[in-house]
């Protein structure tokens, strides 16, 4: 039997829908009394997770949903996944939720036990981890052990003392001590919506609206013609094209770029694949520049690309210096490799409770999961089933479906505007399929890692079902 059908006996076998409108009634109610002390208006419906199970949640109506978004790309196993609450049920999480450490000053005598379980499911080449928050926290986080690193070069070595003036100067946010340096991202990039983080977020306005920005390079990601063997010499033309364009920042840029931060595949952005060339080509560049190489893979990474972490797909060398994750893993921070990025000063990355050790239990469990059930396995096989549906589908309605792309179940395609994406997509609620959108015009989809054939051909029904409405 599969990990699905063992650790979800009673997953339904198929959407219900019963509500004519989505939200439905008891939804709209929910919502409405939420709102006088939340902000509601993202809110797709009010959710029972009590109810939800698998690859289905259900809402505060009774409708249970196929879930293709999975929390934005967060859920990696499933609703009431047994192994998760096992997990959660332990002394050790008892101990990390009751007592929730200060780990930087007084770490608990379980926490080395539950780092190794950790770093288990660590990128190649990376051995070491730093832990957050959230995704917008790790970058944050990544791009200060970045800076510090690059000062440290800049200074003669990592063991040379910071000198008085920049004891001094920084204290008035002032250079030297406060140092004219900038991180190079990408246009169309998502990297959260903090300070530094917005900065280098460049996908909707939305995200970074009203708050002051630091004076930031974006570069240009490729944008690749579909399918990709059919055009591999426009797009290696592509590649170049951009490469140049980092280059030249990268050379000219006022404030010395220290960092580069990239995102395998543009999740937010519209699913903007960079191919392995690509990312090793930055790789080159960013050695060549002495300028520090930061992957972030909080939505690509854990599995869905089929991959453990999709820019392995590249087998970038030497690795990336820092790979930054949370979503799928229900944890957050960054992996390294270089003990120099461990800072020369205690306390300077650092915050009160450095990461969330409750959230690492349950990543490391998420990691054993993947690895004892061979997920990974199961996931490039089903996306190999999805996508041969969809390219079907797509040659029966090449108007609703276009540029269809994606690594295992971790695929995309756009519509012909966001009217018709917003359309497709709640129809497609009405079907019995919850999926979410990204950039203008593009549907996403972000199922678990237990997904399996049989949801493939619930969705592919519906899909089709919604298509021919439009």
């Amino acid at each position: 039997m599969s990990y699905c059908s063992t650790a979800y006996p009673k997953e339904p076998t198929a959407p219900t829908v019963q509500t004519t409108e989505i939200p439905g009634p008891e939804s709209q109610k929910q919502l409405a009394q939420l709102s006088e002390k939340f902000d509601t208006r993202p809110c797709y419906f009010m959710c029972d997770y009590e109810k939800s199970n698998g690859n289905y949640i259900v809402d505060a109506d009774g409708n249970t949903f196929l879930d293709v978004y999975a929390q934005i790309a967060s859920i990696a196993l499933g609703y009431n996944n047994p192994d998760l609450i096992k997990a959660a049920q332990s002394p050790e999480m008892i101990r990390a939720l009751v007592d929730r450490p200060a780990l930087g000053n007084f770490p608990g005598k379980d926490f080395d036990s539950i780092l190794a379980k950790v770093l288990k499911s660590a990128p190649k080449g990376q051995t070491h981890v730093w832990s957050a928050q959230s995704g917008a926290d790790a970058n944050e986080q990544a791009f200060k052990a970045a800076f510090v690193y690059y000062r440290a070069k800049e200074r003669g070595g990592f063991s040379v003392d910071h000198s008085n003036e920049e004891l001094e100067t920084v204290m008035e946010n002032q250079a030297p001590g406060a140092p004219e340096l900038s991180v190079l991202s990408f246009k169309k990039a998502f990297h959260g919506r903090l300070f530094a983080s917005g900065s280098v977020t460049c996908s909707k306005p939305v995200h970074k609206l009203d708050f002051p920005a630091f004076n930031w390079p974006h570069a240009e990601y490729p944008y690749y013609q579909y399918p990709l063997d059919k055009h591999e010499e426009e797009n290696k033309k592509e590649d170049d094209r951009c490469l140049a364009i980092v280059e030249n920042l990268i050379k000219t840029w006022p404030a010395k770029v220290a960092a580069l931060i990239i995102e395998p595949v543009q999740s937010e952005g519209g699913d903007n694949h960079a191919s392995p060339y690509f990312l090793q080509s930055l790789r080159d560049l960013t050695t060549k520049h002495n300028v520090v190489y930061i992957v972030d893979e909080v939505q690509t990474g854990v599995g869905a690309t089929g991959k453990m972490w999709c820019h392995e797909y590249a087998n970038i060398t030497p690795p990336p210096d820092l790979v930054t994750f949370s979503k799928k893993f229900q944890s957050a921070g960054y992996w390294f490799n270089d003990k120099n990025f461990i800072p020369q000063k205690a306390y300077s990355v650092f915050n009160t409770w450095c990461g969330n050790p409750s959230a690492m239990i349950i990543g490391g469990t998420i990691g054993e999961v993947i690895q004892k059930e061979d997920l990974l396995t199961q996931v490039n096989r089903v996306g190999d089933y999805l996508m041969d549906k969809l390219s079907k589908l797509a040659e029966k309605y090449p108007k609703y479906l276009q540029r269809l792309r994606g690594k295992a179940t971790f695929i995309a395609f756009d519509l012909e505007s966001g009217k018709q994406r917003d359309t497709l997509l709640a129809t497609l609620k009405k079907n019995g399929c919850n999926v979410g959108g990204c950039a203008e015009k593009s549907v996403r989809l972000r199922p678990t890692l237990t997904f399996e054939e049989k949801h493939a051909d619930i969705f592919i029904a519906a899909l089709e079902k919604s298509l021919a409405s439009l």
